[in-house]
């Protein structure tokens, strides 16, 4: 095809006007040629359905999936990037149906995207059935030299949705001046446009969505004069979205990251009140009570969620545990797998009970009306008369001084939490230290909007090596606390083979040492932290737009 001749679409509102504009192309077409229908006459139909993580990893890396159905099988085609396009055929896709990578067999698509997408299932988030009829366009001696493809796609469903044609003029080899003359004429037509948005962008706008529209990250427009409330509001407004937002793919287990973002946002939920909850109380908004009641609500919920994320995270990370064994081998393990599927499902019974229950119904919509109320400023605490800002919570409190109150409080509490540990201090202390850090780190992401850009990446680069180091640490006692745990549970139940649990403890000693390694590299990531070249960064940041 002839670049740039393919890139036509029908304006207008309804079927009506789209019909209109292709008999005019057709009428302008005439003035050229002769127009003939493709012969055999029939429209030829497709339907085609692009997929993509929940959290859009595909388009956040260029790259487009599509699934082609055929009369036997389809197939799926990438698109994108740096490399060119792949296909690879499938044979019984369900195209609605969530795919963990597991699902699609070794072939080009899933070689250039299995890392990428790993641990997520593959959605479908448009689907587009069309019907195409191709003219031909003849010459004055009746050859066939140009092609005119109308597109008419839809979108299925109970109600189907009609979208604009889009038209396209395909070259014939040998004639590439006539399909130039045919495209002038298309463009030149009464109701067509050139299409500005591909066939993916139109679906989605269609079904009222777009690329990339969800994150677990904390956007919000907050501002530095706001006042506190409203914008602590607001922050917990986003959270909670966050955890409506991956509640459905939690319950139906479609893949592990929909309960890790959950938590993600539990966790980040109950900081923030710990941080700034004050900030809600007052005439009209929460009271202190109200405050710790949904704060202890939201353990509940982390509380409910763990016992799942931590047979995930074994699950998870199974394939690799089998193969760095040296002195066993990677089927010793294979009971053990076994013994955590079976505690996930009927761990996983307890938690899908948990969230549809009224008491996680109530809390988050009762949790929505408050924050919203609060928001749009009904309460007292957001429309308060601004005060000095210097008394703690204080409801006239701005969001600028709120921030740097808080964000130097926590980045002071880590400094000397860490500046307190020795090589004799026990593990505990580690363990409290990542909490701190884990509150500086969500205080920096709460209040970025009111940071420089360069200044916040420089801070959060530091305490997130910081924070590697933490998590290698904790996470491996956790671990290896957890598998002898699961190790004895085993042996009681008569479900531990000799072979597997040597197998078991080879795998905490390869723990051990990780932990061991984190442990000796943590004075170096907390000096680089807390350094005055790390405070010189902190009171940079503090210096910025909050301060103002």
């Amino acid at each position: 095809m002839t670049p740039g001749l393919a890139g036509f679409i029908a304006s207008g509102h309804d079927e009506l006007a789209w019909d209109q504009s292709v008999a005019g192309v057709l009428e302008a077409l005439g003035t050229g040629f002769d127009i003939v229908p493709e012969r055999g006459g029939a429209s030829a139909a497709s339907r085609r359905t692009w997929l993509d993580t929940f959290d859009w990893r595909l388009y956040r890396a260029g790259l487009t999936l599509e699934y082609v159905g055929r009369a036997r099988g389809g197939e799926l085609l990438l698109s994108g990037g740096d490399n060119p396009p792949v296909t690879q055929p499938v044979i019984g896709w369900q195209a609605a149906r969530p795919h963990l990578m597991c699902d699609l067999p070794n072939g080009p698509v899933a070689s250039r995207i299995g890392d990428l997408v790993a641990p997520r299932a593959l959605l479908a988030v448009a689907t587009v059935t069309s019907t195409t009829t191709t003219h031909r366009l003849l010459n004055e001696d009746g050859k066939t030299v140009a092609r005119l493809l109308v597109e008419r796609p839809s979108i299925p469903g109970p109600q189907i949705t009609r979208l604009a044609p889009r038209l396209a003029i395909t070259e014939v080899r040998g004639y590439p001046g006539a399909a130039r003359s045919a495209a002038r004429l298309v463009s030149a037509a009464p109701g067509i446009e050139p299409a500005a948005s591909p066939p993916f962008t139109e679906a989605l706008r269609a079904v009222g969505r777009r690329p990339g529209d969800y994150s677990n990250k904390i956007d919000t427009d907050i501002t530095a004069a706001r006042p506190a409330g409203q914008s602590a509001a607001t922050i917990l407004l986003r959270l909670l979205d966050t955890i409506e937002a991956n509640l459905g793919g939690v319950v139906a287990d479609t893949d592990t990251e929909f309960l890790h973002d959950l938590r993600v946002a539990v966790r980040r939920t109950r900081s923030a009140l710990k941080l700034f909850g004050d900030t809600l109380t007052g005439r009209a908004g929460l009271t202190k009570d109200e405050v710790g009641f949904f704060a202890a609500e939201f353990k509940w919920v982390g509380d409910l969620t763990t016992p799942v994320r931590d047979l995930d995270v074994h699950l998870l990370d199974f394939e690799e545990t089998a193969r760095s064994l040296n002195a066993a081998k990677p089927d010793d393990l294979e009971p053990f797998r076994h013994y955590l599927e079976q505690r996930r499902r009927r761990e996983f019974r307890i938690l899908s009970r948990g969230l549809k229950s009224a008491r996680f119904t109530g809390l988050a919509r009762d949790w929505r009306a408050r924050l919203t109320a609060i928001e749009e400023g009904s309460s007292g605490t957001a429309g308060a008369p601004v005060r000095s800002g210097r008394e703690r919570g204080a409801a006239g409190e701005t969001t600028g001084a709120l921030a740097m109150e808080r964000t130097r409080a926590a980045f002071a509490k880590t400094v000397r939490r860490g500046a307190a540990i020795t090589l004799e201090s026990p593990a505990e202390t580690l363990h409290d230290l990542r909490k701190r850090a884990k509150e500086l780190r969500y205080t920096l992401e709460f209040f970025a909007p009111l940071h420089d850009r360069g200044d916040q990446a420089k801070v959060v680069g530091d305490l997130k090596r910081l924070q590697d180091c933490l998590g290698e640490f904790q996470d491996t006692e956790v671990q290896i606390g957890e598998i002898r745990a699961l190790a004895t549970a085993m042996l009681a139940a008569g479900e531990a083979p000799a072979v597997t649990l040597l197998a078991m403890g080879e795998v905490t000693a390869g723990l051990a040492l990780r932990q061991r390694a984190a442990r000796e590299d943590f004075d170096r990531r907390f000096a680089a932290f807390a350094g005055i070249e790390g405070q010189r960064r902190i009171s940079a940041l503090l210096r910025g737009r909050p301060g103002r």
